[in-house]
């Protein structure tokens, strides 16, 4: 089965090529990597076309020509993958806060369900405890709140980065539709999940805060997100009925 990894960078330098060569060793026989990189200013592009020199048949390269956000990034990523031919689209961060050990257990799970996330809100799912608790409290009531309340999803962790799709369950969203760009997407792509009646598996995760390099998630960013999940509602919706199919793993994967 193909597998294909999409990595959006901005200014990864310190991450990449570890993370790389972390996700080649995984007992996974037909992998291939995409990175996008929006014209990082510290070299993760140039590093990123070393890599490709380096795996020419396993690694992608993407270049865009400034900040174009994560959620164009992703979109990109998901039709090169339907493209490739991908039984298999996973997103994930590129900075380490998503650990690659988690991969073979979510493509495990893929027989059974269209989409895995992995959740930060599920029984069983932690936080770095370097978080703190303002930090922890608002993203704990955007997603099992805030979120739901506007949106009627039922997925605990709308925020979530670090999902595993099928093919079929990509084939389903309509990507000429999505508008969220920033980190809104997460939430928008989980509502169409839902809209689109897949069986969705949230595994408990521990998420890492970045090991080296600088956030990207900002106060500004924070706000934009909280008022675009109503440009999402104003454009679908809420739900009205709930088709998919949302269950939680309760022992960590």
């Amino acid at each position: 089965m193909k597998t294909c990894i999409i990595l959006p960078t901005l200014n990864e330098s310190q991450n990449i090529r570890a993370l790389v060569q972390q996700l080649f060793l995984l007992p996974l026989d037909d992998l291939n990597i995409l990175i996008i990189d929006d014209n990082s200013e510290d070299g993760t592009g140039k590093i990123a076309d070393e890599l490709h020199h380096q795996f020419p048949t396993r690694v992608f390269v993407i270049h865009r020509p400034g900040k174009m956000g994560l959620g164009t990034a992703y979109v990109t990523g998901f039709r090169w993958a339907l493209d490739q031919g991908a039984d298999y689209a996973i997103q994930m961060d590129a900075d380490f806060s998503h650990s690659p050990n988690y991969l073979t257990s979510f493509i495990k799970k893929m027989n059974e369900y269209d989409v895995v996330v992995g959740s930060r809100y599920v029984p069983g799912g932690k936080l770095d405890p370097r978080w703190s608790g303002w930090r922890y409290l608002l993203s704990k009531w955007a997603n099992s709140i805030y979120v739901r309340l506007i949106l009627a999803t039922q997925v605990r962790d709308a925020t979530a980065g670090f999902k595993c799709f099928r093919r079929a369950a990509l084939e389903k969203i309509p990507f000429e539709r999505v508008r969220s760009n920033g980190y809104v997407f997460q939430v928008e792509m989980a509502y169409l999940s839902e809209l689109n009646g897949l069986r969705i598996l949230e595994v408990p995760i521990y998420f890492e805060d970045r090991r080296v390099g600088k956030s990207k998630m900002t106060v500004p960013v924070k706000l934009e997100a909280a008022w675009r999940v109503w440009e999402i509602r104003a454009r679908y919706g809420a739900l009205k009925k709930n088709f998919a199919r949302v269950e939680w793993l309760h022992e960590p994967a």
